[in-house]
């Protein structure tokens, strides 16, 4: 692990997003909350909320932190078909939170999918990434939008 100890503590935010793609019948399922595992939205913001509070224990080498914020959102969205999700991490200490950020929005994503499998194979998990953070020595950073 990085040495972060003789970091100020600073606050820091991050937000990331991604989407699940699927057939316009899968996405009719999941707005009903028809799907048999249950409320597939409501189910997966828990999932991304509760995998950003344990990143330190997926990915290696990153410091656990007293998260102060994590906010997840699972939005329909017609026009892909499937749901965006969106999820923001804010902590007041030496390091950031973009990988609790990115996590949160990767384990809702995948519970979208867990939830809607067995009616959609050919869902697609796509474009995880960070889209803005604040706080910390390097600065504020802000994504280009997509094309």
């Amino acid at each position: 692990m990085v040495d972060v100890g003789d970091k100020p503590a600073t606050t820091r935010e991050a937000t990331a997003e991604g989407r699940v793609v699927m057939a316009p019948e899968t996405l009719a399922l999941v707005v009903a909350g028809d799907a048999k595992k249950g409320d597939v939205l409501g189910v997966a913001r828990i999932a991304g909320i509760m995998a950003a509070k344990k990143t330190h224990e997926l990915i290696p080498l990153c410091h656990p932190l007293a998260l102060s914020k994590v906010s997840v959102e699972l939005t329909p969205d017609e026009s892909l078909p499937g749901v965006r999700v969106t999820a923001t991490a804010r902590v007041t200490g030496p390091t950031g939170v973009e990988m609790e950020a990115l996590t949160a929005v990767s384990v809702a994503c995948l519970t979208v999918y867990d939830m809607t499998k067995a009616v959609d194979r050919g869902m697609r998990i796509e474009g995880v990434r960070l889209l803005a953070k604040s706080g910390g020595r390097s600065g504020d950073f802000r994504a280009d939008a997509e094309a």
